[in-house]
């Protein structure tokens, strides 16, 4: 007989019983309650992460017979957790969106602020060239399993460390000294509108921040690997505060920035280059307590594990593909070093803006949902690593397609809104906003490519990320050689985030259609459907905002017109979209709609 089948249960005390799945919804409901991946209900299945069991010694307990298991510590909440890092990475990107928002109006959108975005690029290409993707991809997945050790992993991470910080050090002296070098490459000397001696100025200055990039990336995937988030996700805001002050102090800085001669004694380039790289200093070092707290000893232990080889091989994948997307970025910058002066500026800015909803929707859940995903490849668990997956996707398409189709229309507001103050032009700020706008589009396909890169790495696959990478950067270059061809100066900026967010819809097509061939059924008509109802809510949240616009007057004066336009068709565009998708009943708005509840009555 079946267990499924009616008849007389077992009699035997210790004979295997079936308990019967307790449906998740009512028959006739539009969107199951519950998630065909795993048969449970959303909310459980959003707020609940297993932590790795471990094999804990037995007590006896007064008054009991026999031995009792040690009572198993109470799950961590990938909700909670997720939530706690939704708050320190909105408040982050705030804070850096502020900074970066104050440096325009104390030295303006021109040369020397493109001069100053592009050194400030070198530390994060470098360290991505040295460790950084192996380190947020690779690392957590590799020191999650090594938790399975007798000591729990401590060895394994200690060898890890060391050879990381060793190759740090060495990597961040090396680079010091290139400097000049890494402006030659990204920067187009031709130009009349890019000044190569005051970027190699701030390079010379920014580069020691390699290092403690890297110190910072290894203590989070410590921490991570611990399910210990919160501290990682606070960190930014304190890098964040200290380079505002940096900020405030050359803003009140008498003269400006030395543009011809360039001299390194510059009061204003000292104490900018100094104060970031300071702000990174603090980022690192905070992170030391948490860890000693965690009861984790740091000391040098040389050696390779055997597992260390596998970290080897999956390491030059990734750094193949950091060497490849490079490639992308230096056509990137030599292209915008070749328009108008301010084109770095603006399109920094632009993508800074752009990243804003993914870095306080997208980085939190992928924070917190890595190590399970990990946990779930590591025991060979295709159907929970493909829930995983399709439950991100569609969490994902509700909270950021909306967000995307509403930045479509206030783009133009945005920018002459925010750049509008101090130094900053109508005209380039007009432009940041045209960027924003023109490229909006983009930002659900790169949230997937984000995500299914990270399922790659929990999979161990290195090498095909790399390729989908070659694919995209192949595209990339070609259009952006293109957009000075096509396009005048002032409006290459333009082009190239539009060019940019075409190869993250590349990307995610690729992504999609080899996962499809390495998993098999990836639930896609449930996400396809989620997909479809989300358009209809955005779309009409975009109708409504357009209608709204056209009720604020011209006479108001530009700067005024834009922050009412941005205000109110911002307002009404997402309240509409996302009404329409709790209207629609779709399930995976209902995480989202049930913590704003509790916030309220809190």
């Amino acid at each position: 007989m079946r267990p499924w089948e009616d008849g007389p249960q077992p009699s035997a005390p210790d004979a295997t019983q079936f308990i019967p799945r307790i449906p998740g919804g009512q028959v006739g409901t539009r969107w199951p309650t519950a998630d065909p991946d795993f048969l449970r209900p959303y909310d459980q299945l959003a707020t609940q992460v297993m932590p790795r069991v471990t094999a804990g010694p037995l007590v006896h307990i007064p008054g009991t017979t026999g031995e009792q298991p040690v009572t198993a510590p109470k799950p961590t909440s990938l909700g909670r957790a997720s939530g706690r890092m939704a708050i320190a990475s909105l408040i982050s990107r705030i804070t850096g969106f502020l900074w970066k928002l104050l440096l325009v109006y104390a030295i303006g959108q021109g040369m020397a602020n493109d001069s100053f975005n592009v050194a400030n690029t070198f530390p994060n290409i470098v360290f991505e060239l040295l460790l950084g993707g192996v380190l947020a991809s690779v690392v957590v997945p590799l020191l999650v399993r090594s938790q399975d050790d007798k000591d729990g992993g401590i060895a394994y991470a200690q060898r890890l460390m060391t050879v990381a910080l060793t190759l740090l050090l060495v990597g961040t002296v090396l680079a010091v000294i290139a400097a000049p070098l890494f402006t030659s490459l990204y920067v187009d000397k031709s130009s009349a509108n890019a000044n190569p001696a005051l970027a190699t100025a701030f390079a010379y200055l920014l580069l020691p921040e390699i290092f403690f990039y890297g110190l910072f990336a290894l203590v989070s995937a410590v921490l991570n690997a611990k399910n210990i988030f919160s501290p990682t996700a606070w960190a930014p805001v304190v890098n964040n505060l200290v380079v505002i002050v940096t900020i405030l102090v050359v803003w009140v800085m008498p003269g400006e920035i030395s543009l011809n001669p360039v001299k390194m004694s510059d009061p204003k380039l000292l104490t900018l280059g100094l104060g970031v790289t300071f702000g990174i200093v603090a980022q690192a070092l905070m992170l030391i307590p948490p860890l000693l707290r965690s009861g984790f000893r740091f000391k040098w232990r040389w050696g390779i594990d055997k597992r260390m080889k596998e970290f080897g091989g999956l390491a030059l994948w990734i750094l193949g593909y950091v060497a490849v997307s490079q490639l992308g970025y230096i056509a990137n910058t030599r292209v915008l070093t070749a328009g108008t002066a301010g084109g770095v500026t603006a399109y920094s800015n632009a993508w800074l803006l752009f990243q804003l909803p993914y870095g306080v929707i997208g980085v939190s859940l992928l924070t917190a949902i890595m190590p399970r995903m990990s946990r779930a490849a590591a025991d060979g668990d295709t159907k929970k690593l493909v829930g995983d997956l399709s439950y991100a996707s569609r969490i994902s398409t509700v909270m950021l397609l909306p967000i995307s189709a509403v930045m479509t229309i206030i783009g133009s507001s945005v920018g002459i809104a925010l750049f509008t103050v101090g130094k900053g032009s109508l005209a380039s700020a007009d432009r940041l906003g045209g960027a924003l706008a023109i490229s909006a589009f983009a930002l659900l396909p790169y949230a997937l490519v984000m995500l299914q890169m990270r399922v790659f790495y929990a999979m161990k696959d290195a090498r095909t990320p790399t390729l989908i990478m070659i694919a995209m950067t192949a595209v990339k270059i070609p259009l952006l050689f293109l957009t000075p061809k096509l396009l005048d100066a002032d409006h290459i900026v333009l082009g190239a985030m539009m060019v940019n967010a075409l190869t993250f819809v590349v990307g995610a097509v690729l992504g999609q259609v080899w996962l499809w061939v390495t998993l098999g059924n990836l639930r896609s008509k449930r996400v396809l459907g989620v997909i479809l109802f989300t358009v209809v809510a955005s779309a009409l949240g975009v109708a409504a905002a357009l209608g709204v616009g056209y009720l604020v007057p011209s006479s108001l004066g530009t700067t005024l017109q834009a922050w009412i336009k941005l205000i109110l068709q911002g307002t009404v565009g997402l309240v509409v979209s996302f009404g329409v998708l709790m209207a629609l009943k779709v399930e995976e708005i209902a995480p989202a709609t049930a913590r704003i509840t509790r916030l309220i009555r809190r």
